[in-house]
């Protein structure tokens, strides 16, 4: 996701969310794919919303709890990921390429919430 803003989170997660998609639109439809894509989309797409929802947190609190969906949210996106290799293998390129961003986000996540915790 080489093209992709890497300090504007906003902007980052939504175009996560969107690739997640595209890459969707190429796999066959069956029962299986199905369910793996709606799953893969509803996490991916909620790991976005809730990190927009984070920027507009009423509280430090609120701001915290929304991240800790996200990082949620993002660890779900990467089973799914791995599920969708399993009846799609030669999605495998594409799908690496999503895990590792997922992988990046969650770092990103973790930090921030250990960080608004007082963590190091």
């Amino acid at each position: 996701m080489d093209k992709t803003p890497k300090y504007d989170l906003e902007e980052r997660t939504a175009i996560f969310a969107e690739k997640i998609i595209l890459m969707l639109r190429s796999i066959k439809i069956d029962t299986i794919n199905r369910r793996v894509a709606d799953q893969l989309i509803g996490a991916s797409g909620s790991l976005a919303a809730n990190y927009y929802e984070a920027v507009e947190a009423e509280s430090k609190k609120d701001f915290t709890h929304k991240i800790g969906i996200c990082r949620k949210e993002t660890k779900e996106v990467k089973l799914w990921l791995r599920l969708l290799l399993k009846t799609n293998p030669e999605k495998t390129a594409e799908a690496e390429e999503y895990a590792k961003e997922a992988h990046e986000l969650l770092l990103i996540f973790s930090k921030i919430v250990r960080s608004s915790r007082g963590e190091n």
